[in-house]
């Protein structure tokens, strides 16, 4: 799953860049605003994916319990 968000957040970056690219280039204003509609929406997929919901635990390493002291 992280493979595949991966390669929207590549994607996403790279929809942008050729929005920009078109627009400067001054190419067909629906085609650079569908690009970047595209983009946001693929930015908004992986954030719904990638923030863990309610009782779930995220992505990133937890930190391991320390042990019991045995000095008491």
């Amino acid at each position: 799953m992280d493979t595949v968000l991966s390669i929207l957040v590549l994607a996403s970056a790279a929809m942008l860049g050729g929005a920009f690219l078109l627009w400067r280039k001054g190419g067909p204003k629906k085609q650079i605003v569908l690009m970047v509609i595209l983009a946001a929406v693929m930015a908004a997929n992986v954030a719904i994916w990638a923030i863990p919901g309610p009782g779930e635990l995220g992505t990133a390493p937890q930190p391991e319990p320390a042990p019991a002291s045995l000095d008491k």
